[in-house]
C-alpha cells in the first residue's frame, strides 16, 4: 500500500504546467445587445415566477381576473389574455433565447477565462446528498427541491384557508356538506399546484431546449429533472382525483359527477380518462419497472399525446393556459426531431473490438456542430422500427468535420443485435459477396452542453467505469487538438482513472483518432492515467501493448446520406428563425381564431376552447415553423452538395502518428490488477499535491461508481484545509 501511495504521489505531482490565458474580444454593440437580452429575460422570469407563486392569493386572482375580463373583448380574446399571463413569459424567454444564441452563432463556444487564483465553491457542482431517492443531488438542486416543497405547501395552505373559511363560517351547511366541501377544495388546490408543476415538467424533457441551453444544463440532467417533476405531478394529480372522489361520495353525487361533462366547468369524465393514462405512464416509469421492462416503459410513454388531449378537455382553456407555454416548446422540439429522424445516415466505417464493443463512424455535414460531451440517439431499422437508444460520442469535433463516432458495448438485446449485424456485414464483404446492403441508421442529435464543462477547468479528474470511457476518449482528443491548433483551452493537467473488468477492455483507447492528432503536447499538457483491472490478478498483456490490441474494421462508401442538419444543434440562425416563426404563428393563430370563429359563433365551452388552443399550438408549429424548416432543408441540401464536392480528399494514414502518441500515453500509465480504485487515497493525494485550486471531476459509469466519487468529493470539500483544492463534481451518465 505504501508503494502504491508513493507511485500515486509521483504520478500526481509531475508536470505542474501553467495554463495560457486567453481573452476573447467581443464587439461592444453585440455585447450590449446580449446584456440587454439577459436583463429582459431575467426580469421576465422573475415576473413569471412571482405570478406562479402569488396566484393562490385571492387578491391576486381577483386582480388577474379583472385584467382578463378587460381584455376578453379585444383581438386576443379571453383565452389569449389568460395565455399571455401564464404562458406568455415562457414564450418570450424562449424567443429571446433564440435571439441570444443567434448573436453567439459566429463566436467560439469556449468563452475563455483568465487563470483563476485559488478556488471557489459552486452550488451546481457541490454534491450534498449522495445516497437517496433522488440519487446524487448538488447544493443547487437541493435548493430547487426545497423551493418546490415550499411552493406546494404554500399553495395547499393558502388555497385551503381561503376557500374553507367561507363555508365553515356559514351555518346553512351541514357537517357532511362542510367535509365534502373540504375535500373538494383540497383537491382543487392539489390540482392547481399540479398544473404549475406540469409547466415545469415539459421544459427539461425537450432535448434541444433553448432554456436549458441558455443556462448550459445538459440534456441528461434535464432528463433527471423531468423524472423528478413527473413523479411530483402524478402524486399531486392522484391526490386531486382521490379527494374529489371522496367529496362526491360524501355528497352522494356518485356516479353523476364521474360522467359529468359540463360546458363551463371541468369535464370530469375527461379527467378520469386523463388520470388513467397518466397512471399508465407513471407506473411504467418507476425505476424498478423501467429497468425490467424498458420497451414497455418506452412505448407507454408515448401515451403522453392522449394525456395532453384529455388534459386540455378536462381543465378547459383557462387552466390549460398554465402549462400550455411549456407544452408548446416541447412540440417545437418534437417536430424538428421528427424531421431529423426521418433521414437515413451512412455509416462510414465500423470497428469490432475484442471486448465486445462496436465503433460506428457516422457521416455528418460540416455545418452540424457538437462537442466532446454530446450524445446521440440511434435507430437501426433492421433491429427495430421504434427503439431509439442514446450513446455518448467518442470523437472530438476537431477530429474531422464530416464524421462523428460512437462506441457501443453489447449489453442487451438491441446492442447484441447491432454487434451481430455489423459482424455479419463484415463477413459478407470479406467474401466479396455482391449486393451487400450497406448499414445505415437513423439519428437524432447531437445533444449536450452548450459550453462543455471539461473546458472550464484547468485541472481535471476523469473517472470512468467500463464503456464510460467513451466520452473521455472524446475529451482527450479534444484537448490535444485544441492545444496543438492554438485554440482556446483551459485544461493543462488531467488525471484519468478507469476501472474495467478485463484487460481486453483497455483496447478501447485504440479508437482515438490518431490520424488527426499531429503530436502529443508534452510541454503543455500533463496527462496521467490510472487503470484498474478488477477481475484479473496478473497482467495478461505487456504494459503499453494493450493499446495495440487487435481489431477488425470494415469501411463503406458514403453516398451523401449524412446526419440531417435540421436539428436544434444545427445552424443557430435557422433554428432561431424556426422557434420565432412558430411563436409568432401561435399568437397569429389565436388572434385569427378568436376574430373569425370564437367571437362570431359565441363559443363558450371550456373544454372545446381548450382543444382549440391545443390545435393552435400544433398548427402554428406545423404551418409556420414547417415553412422555415422547408426553406432550411433546401439551404442545407445545396450546402451539403457543395461540401461533398470540396471534401474529396484521400484518407490520411493513421499509422504515421499512432505510435508516438500511444508510447507517450503508455509511459504515463499505471495498471493495477485485482483491485478497485481507492478514491479516498486518490483524491487525498490530489489534495496534498495539487494545492489550493479548482479541480473538475467528471464521472461516467454505473451509479455505484458515481456515488463513491461524489461521496469523496463531498467529504473533502466539507473538511478541507485552506490549502486544499475544491472538487467540482460533474456526472455524465444518464438513463431513460
Amino acid at each position: 500500500m505504501d508503494e502504491q501511495f508513493e507511485a500515486q504521489q509521483l504520478l500526481l505531482s509531475n508536470g505542474n504546467v501553467e495554463a495560457t490565458s486567453f481573452r476573447e474580444k467581443t464587439p461592444f454593440f453585440s455585447s450590449l445587445i446580449k446584456w440587454l437580452l439577459n436583463i429582459v429575460m431575467w426580469a421576465t422570469l422573475i415576473v413569471w415566477v412571482a405570478v406562479v407563486f402569488m396566484y393562490p392569493l385571492e387578491s391576486v386572482q381577483t386582480y388577474l381576473g379583472t385584467m382578463t375580463e378587460a381584455t376578453a373583448d379585444s383581438f386576443l380574446g379571453f383565452t389569449g389574455s389568460v395565455f399571455l399571463i401564464f404562458s406568455g413569459p415562457v414564450i418570450i424567454i424562449s424567443v429571446l433565447s433564440a435571439l441570444y444564441l443567434i448573436l453567439t452563432s459566429g463566436e467560439d463556444k469556449i468563452q475563455e477565462k483568465e487563470r483563476r487564483k485559488g478556488a471557489s465553491y459552486r452550488l451546481r457542482t457541490f454534491p450534498v446528498i449522495v445516497d437517496g431517492p433522488f440519487g446524487i443531488v448538488s447544493a443547487g438542486e437541493l435548493i430547487v427541491i426545497l423551493l418546490f416543497v415550499v411552493y406546494i405547501t404554500w399553495v395547499a395552505g393558502v388555497y385551503a384557508v381561503q376557500k374553507l373559511s367561507v363555508i365553515f363560517h356559514n351555518s346553512d351547511y351541514t357537517i357532511d356538506d362542510k367535509w365534502s366541501w373540504t375535500f373538494r377544495m383540497s383537491a382543487r388546490g392539489f390540482g392547481l399546484a399540479g398544473m404549475f408543476c406540469l409547466s415545469f415538467m415539459f421544459i427539461p424533457v425537450a432535448r434541444g431546449s433553448l432554456l436549458l441551453r441558455l443556462v448550459n444544463v445538459p440534456f441528461h440532467h434535464g432528463i433527471r429533472y423531468h423524472m423528478w417533476l413527473g413523479h411530483l405531478c402524478m402524486i399531486l394529480f392522484s391526490f386531486h382525483g382521490f379527494l374529489y372522489l371522496i367529496g362526491w361520495i360524501m355528497a352522494g353525487e356518485i356516479p353523476s359527477e364521474l360522467i359529468a361533462w359540463e360546458p363551463t366547468d371541468g369535464a370530469n369524465l375527461a379527467g378520469i380518462i386523463n388520470i388513467f393514462f397518466g397512471w399508465s405512464i407513471w407506473i411504467t416509469s418507476i425505476p424498478f419497472v423501467r429497468a425490467k421492462n424498458f420497451e414497455l416503459f418506452y412505448y407507454t410513454h408515448h401515451l403522453y399525446i392522449i394525456f395532453i388531449i384529455f388534459l386540455a378537455m378536462h381543465v378547459g382553456n383557462f387552466f390549460f393556459c398554465i402549462p400550455a407555454g411549456a407544452i408548446f416548446l416541447f412540440i417545437i422540439d418534437r417536430f424538428i426531431r421528427f424531421f431529423q429522424s426521418r433521414n437515413i445516415v451512412d455509416i462510414i466505417s465500423t470497428r469490432s473490438l475484442p471486448c465486445g464493443v462496436t465503433e460506428l463512424v457516422l457521416s455528418k455535414p460540416a455545418s452540424l456542430s457538437y462537442n466532446a460531451l454530446s450524445c446521440v440517439f440511434l435507430q437501426l431499422r433492421e433491429l427495430s422500427f421504434l427503439q431509439w437508444h442514446p450513446f455518448s460520442v467518442s470523437s472530438s469535433p476537431l477530429d474531422g468535420t464530416n464524421s462523428v463516432s460512437v462506441l457501443i458495448k453489447a449489453l442487451g438485446v438491441w446492442t447484441f443485435g447491432l454487434k451481430d449485424t455489423v459482424e455479419a456485414r463484415k463477413a459478407q464483404e470479406n467474401l466479396n459477396l455482391q449486393h451487400v446492403n450497406k448499414l445505415r441508421v437513423s439519428l437524432e442529435g447531437p445533444y449536450g452542453h452548450e459550453l462543455p464543462c471539461h473546458l472550464t477547468y484547468e485541472n481535471l479528474v476523469l473517472v470512468a467505469g467500463g464503456i464510460g470511457i467513451s466520452p473521455f476518449i472524446a475529451i482527450l482528443s479534444d484537448v490535444i487538438h485544441r492545444i496543438n491548433e492554438g485554440k482556446p483551452c483551459l485544461p493543462r493537467k488531467i488525471l484519468l482513472v478507469w476501472a474495467v473488468k478485463r484487460s481486453e477492455e483497455l483496447s478501447l483507447l485504440s479508437t482515438i483518432n490518431m490520424a488527426s492528432i499531429s503530436q502529443f503536447p508534452l510541454d503543455e499538457l500533463h496527462l496521467e492515467t490510472l487503470f484498474y483491472v478488477t477481475r484479473e490478478q496478473e497482467s495478461e498483456v505487456e504494459n503499453g501493448l494493450f493499446l495495440k490490441a487487435g481489431r477488425s474494421s470494415v469501411s463503406s462508401f458514403s453516398s451523401g446520406n449524412v446526419i440531417s442538419g435540421l436539428a436544434s444543434s444545427g445552424n443557430k440562425i435557422w433554428f432561431g428563425a424556426y422557434v420565432i416563426s412558430s411563436s409568432v404563428g401561435l399568437v397569429t393563430s389565436m388572434i385569427l381564431l378568436n376574430i373569425f370563429y370564437i367571437t362570431p359563433f359565441g363559443i363558450t365551452n371550456w373544454w372545446y376552447q381548450g382543444l382549440l388552443l391545443l390545435a393552435c399550438m400544433e398548427g402554428s408549429v406545423v404551418i409556420f415553423g414547417g415553412a422555415v424548416i422547408g426553406l432550411w432543408h433546401i439551404w442545407e441540401k445545396s450546402k451539403s452538395v457543395k461540401e461533398r464536392s470540396e471534401n474529396r480528399k484521400p484518407k490520411i494514414d493513421e499509422e504515421q502518428n499512432k505510435d508516438s502518441f500511444l508510447e507517450n500515453l503508455a509511459s504515463s500509465t499505471t495498471i493495477k490488477y485485482g483491485s478497485r480504485p481507492d478514491f479516498k487515497e486518490i483524491f487525498g493525494s490530489i489534495s496534498k499535491l495539487w494545492g489550493y485550486l479548482d479541480v473538475g471531476v467528471i464521472v461516467c459509469g454505473p451509479p455505484t461508481l458515481q456515488s463513491s466519487v461524489a461521496r469523496e468529493c463531498r467529504s473533502l470539500n466539507m473538511w478541507r484545509k485552506s490549502s486544499d483544492p475544491i472538487f467540482h463534481f460533474n456526472s455524465h451518465s444518464f438513463s431513460l
